[in-house]
């Protein structure tokens, strides 16, 4: 009898949330309208690559959304580069669903992917939701935008769009920022324009004298550049991976949180390596800093 308990336990279905790595509350349906899963249920590898990424972030998320969303706040948040909106999508779901307030903009230039997303939200009922066709940079200046918004999310967007979202962030006041760079190549652009007068200059140049090195280390000073401009613009920046590197080369997280305090130190900083790379111009630029930081 024990044996044939054992064996029926074997042959017993695994709980699909479990089996998928799903959390408690996603809406099935709504991955298989993403095509994360497969009308079966089933989900394939690069899906699977692609939803732990975007668990993983909304882990770092969902605490933000808890203290912004306390006292009856209909918190605000802006989706830059969505894409697809899978993180959008997944927020919704998994938080604003059931808090009944708050709201999403998924800001994307593809016109299809936005004509899609608008189509899948009015398909659930995801009526808090909204999708605009256009660039980050544009979606400053749109009217029919809040205000304010309370959490500004970037996932992978590509180049400066990066830059811009956390311009946009700047100028709505945001009290938080989640992103994960991509790609940014105009740091390394600048790095190529000046290398012959930086080798002879400096033996730091060394660091980006080859193609391949003058891209990684673009990106590198790129993003330690974003981190010194935000905390010189008075946020508290924390980095770190976003999941393991056999899921996504583009790995790198920052979060940055609201305090007011803006340190003068980051902004001496962000000015003395402006200078040492040869990238002033960006000073003027990029990360123009309104003000005189203060510690």
């Amino acid at each position: 009898m024990a044996r044939q308990d054992k064996q029926s336990a074997k042959k017993a279905p695994q709980d699909p949330f479990e089996q998928l790595e799903l959390r408690p509350g996603q809406s099935i349906e709504l991955l298989k309208a993403l095509h994360i899963l497969t009308r079966e249920g089933k989900i394939n590898q690069d899906s699977r690559r692609k939803l732990k990424q975007v668990y993983h972030l909304y882990q770092f998320i969902e605490p933000l959304l808890k203290e912004l969303s306390a006292d009856e706040h209909a918190v605000t948040l802006a989706d830059h580069g969505a894409g697809k909106s899978y993180l959008g999508f997944i927020l919704y779901d998994l938080f604003f669903k059931a808090l009944g307030r708050g709201q999403i903009y998924g800001i994307e230039t593809r016109a299809p992917l936005v004509e899609a997303s608008q189509a899948l939200a009015a398909q659930l009922g995801f009526d808090r939701m909204h999708f605009l066709n256009m660039s980050v940079a544009e979606s400053t200046r749109v009217e029919s935008m809040p205000e304010r918004f309370d959490v500004v999310t970037a996932l992978h967007a590509c180049d400066t769009a990066t830059d811009d979202a956390i311009a946009f962030g700047l100028e709505k006041k945001a009290r938080a920022m989640v992103i994960v760079p991509c790609c940014q190549a105009e740091v390394a652009a600048c790095l190529r324009e000046t290398k012959a007068l930086s080798l002879t200059r400096t033996p730091l140049a060394e660091l980006w004298r080859h193609p391949i090195h003058t891209r990684e280390m673009g990106s590198q000073i790129t993003n330690v550049l974003r981190c010194l401009f935000l905390e010189a613009s008075g946020y508290q920046v924390t980095v770190t991976e976003l999941v393991g590197w056999e899921h996504s080369m583009k790995n790198e997280l920052i979060v940055a949180r609201f305090t007011g305090n803006r340190k003068r130190s980051a902004a001496e900083r962000l000015q003395q390596l402006l200078k040492e790379f040869g990238l002033d111009s960006l000073g003027e630029t990029r990360f123009r800093l309104p003000s005189v930081a203060q510690d």
